[in-house]
């Protein structure tokens, strides 16, 4: 930018590379009261930031898939950390899932506490998702009422207690609750007694790690929910799909006219199997980080359109969780904290497969918002939020511990060579300040 600073007071930013409608191109972008007021050619302004020749301008990332933890496990993540780390890595919307804060959101008393703890503490937009556990079945319409943008449903343990899994006639059941008033149900679809069968004594190897979660308990729990909207007529979306052997049966689903979406992860994308070290407890996620052929695979369905959407699935922990067992990934926790890199690491990836800046953005923001119903977000256009982000995408990046906002300075993504900075974060046409969070708490309705 034209000398490294946001500036406050400007009301519109101009450069040569500007994203609008799937391309890039020069233009003026003029801001007033927290919207894209007009879209010009570039041109000269006394109150414009100028961005430099090597950055672009993007719409800010939506990353409806993020695990902020508070109130209850606030010493994983909190509201203020994740949101500054949103901040930093260009998100500027997310939806913080119902576990793995105590209390889970599965009830109207859960989502008071849950936003009251948010409440003047976030830099960026937060939404809620509500959960879908034994006990809030028969009740969901309450959460669905008071603004949730839908219901997390684990099919197999979540690995925490308060959070229990549906079993098989209890999935079917929230898909029956949900379909008279169209809420939307999204998945953590892996199955339980697959996961028996392949369940092994674990340790340091990680092969043996991904041995114990294979791609059939993905496939056989995507079978179930598949089902179940056949039979409802109903909405569901899979989380985090890390299978590639699914591809096939929700391309045919899709194509059934099923409402099904998928999600993928920065992880699975960019990081393989073959290049896990045994003892590397950073890189332990459930489902696994599978090998570079199944890797390949996501890719294709992402460009086929089978996969609708990457998202960070953040998921951190204290480091003496992510760590126990001494790197026995059996013990230690599973999840990959990843939404500050989410960008960084995705275009790196996506360029070495010549795939453009323009469809990595799509997946990233445009798609997540139209996912979420968040309209006039993920896209720069007139009348839309002035939530921007300048990217840097030729810049060389090397994470350090020193760099991370999160709570606890652990990733699967320090130290390795990326491509891609963040240079500055807009939201409502504001330059974000970590100092003085305005972030918005956001409601389905």
């Amino acid at each position: 930018m034209s000398d490294g600073t946001l500036e406050s007071g400007a009301t519109s930013l101009r450069g040569r590379r500007v994203l609008i409608d799937g391309a890039f191109r020069p233009a003026t972008v003029r801001l007033h009261g927290g919207r894209i007021a007009a879209i010009d050619a570039f041109q000269a302004g006394d109150d414009a930031v100028t961005l430099q020749d090597d950055e672009v301008l993007l719409p800010g990332l939506v990353d409806t898939h993020v695990h902020i933890n508070e109130p209850g496990r606030t010493s994983w993540e909190g509201f203020r950390t994740a949101t500054d780390a949103a901040a930093a890595g260009g998100v500027t919307t997310l939806i913080d899932m119902p576990l793995n804060s105590i209390p889970p959101t599965i009830d109207p008393a859960a989502l008071d506490a849950k936003q009251q703890a948010a409440r003047g503490a976030v830099s960026v937009d937060v939404g809620f998702w509500g959960g879908a556990v034994p006990d809030s079945l028969g009740h969901l319409q309450a959460l669905w009422d008071r603004g949730v943008f839908g219901f997390k449903a684990f099919l197999a343990p979540s690995g925490v207690d308060e959070f229990p899994h549906l079993d098989r006639a209890q999935l079917q059941a929230a898909l029956d609750e949900l379909a008279p008033f169209d809420g939307l149900l999204i998945v953590h679809a892996e199955d339980p007694d697959v996961l028996i069968r392949a369940a092994n004594s674990g340790g340091r190897e990680y092969r043996r790690f991904v041995d114990s979660r294979p791609p059939e308990a993905e496939t056989a729990a995507i079978s179930g929910v598949l089902d179940g909207l056949r039979r409802t007529g109903g909405r569901a979306h899979i989380l985090h799909l890390s299978a590639a052997a699914a591809l096939p049966m929700l391309a045919a689903a899709k194509a059934e006219g099923l409402r099904i979406t998928v999600e993928t992860c920065p992880h699975y994308l960019t990081l393989d199997a073959e290049h896990v070290p045994d003892g590397a407890t950073q890189y332990k996620c459930c489902p696994p980080i599978r090998d570079a052929g199944n890797q390949d695979a996501l890719w294709a369905g992402l460009l086929d359109g089978t996969i609708d959407f990457i998202v960070s699935d953040h998921s951190p922990s204290t480091p003496e969780r992510k760590f126990a067992g001494g790197g026995d990934f059996q013990v230690a926790w599973g999840g990959i904290a990843g939404l500050q890199s989410g960008l960084a690491a995705v275009w790196t990836a996506a360029r070495d497969r010549g795939v453009p800046l323009e469809r990595v953005v799509g997946w990233i923001a445009t798609a997540t918002a139209d996912f979420a119903g968040l309209v006039g977000k993920g896209r720069i256009q007139v009348g839309g939020a002035a939530d921007l982000a300048v990217f840097a995408p030729d810049e060389p990046v090397r994470l350090q511990p020193a760099a991370l906002r999160y709570r606890n300075a652990v990733s699967a993504y320090l130290d390795r060579p990326l491509t891609g900075r963040v240079r500055g974060t807009w939201l409502a046409g504001t330059p974000v300040s970590t100092a003085s969070p305005a972030g918005r708490l956001l409601s389905r309705v």
